[in-house]
């Protein structure tokens, strides 16, 4: 292997580790901003109140919830502290004082899709500031016939399908940052 070809592994590399390493609390903050989809996998604690505790609540289609005496309550579209409170203010009725907290824990309405010449390809979760340089770190890389000059990046914006072209090797050579797109929820990333 060429001595560009060690420093780019390195560089990806060290990007997943810095992209994988951040604190807890951190990831924690965002939570306020993410909105829940169709597919997410929340978690829902009553306190002290066990028939109204849910380790997995999956959120179907239509972006509701089931939950015990209060039937079915949107989430789609809403935060986990929407939902929370939601839950709240009509468990009340049969709760008194209640103290819920909602997670989420599998966040399957916010993925990207990765195919092509690719270690691994594949649909991968969405992690908020995800890169295109991360995404192929999960995807374990490239293959030796990828052509790492000419990969897309298809996205959906406003119903129009739009298409980024991304040159890997002008990234990691420091000549163009501004191709390491972040990635949104339903993006391709095809690598020829």
């Amino acid at each position: 292997m060429s001595k560009n070809t060690y420093l780019a592994i390195i560089l990806i590399a060290i990007s997943f580790i810095i992209f994988n390493s951040q604190p807890c609390f951190a990831q924690e903050e965002d939570k306020g901003d993410y909105l829940i989809g169709s597919g997410d996998i929340l978690e829902i604690t009553t306190w002290k109140e066990p028939d109204f505790s849910k380790e997995e609540v999956l959120v179907r289609l239509d972006g509701m919830i089931t939950f015990p005496l209060i039937d079915d309550i949107q989430a789609k579209g809403q935060t986990p502290m929407q939902v929370k409170n939601n839950i709240e203010t009509r468990l009340a009725d049969y709760v008194e004082s209640p103290v819920v907290t909602v997670t989420v824990r599998s966040s399957a309405s916010k993925r990207f899709y990765i195919l092509g010449e690719v270690v691994n390809t594949g649909e991968y979760p969405i992690v908020k500031g995800l890169t295109v340089l991360q995404a192929f770190a999960l995807a374990g890389g490239f293959t030796e016939w990828a052509s790492k000059k000419e990969i897309l990046l298809m996205r959906n914006e406003d119903g129009k399908e739009k298409i980024f072209r991304v040159n890997y090797k002008d990234i990691i050579k420091g000549k163009d940052f501004s191709q390491n797109i972040k990635i949104q929820p339903d993006d391709t990333i095809i690598v020829p």
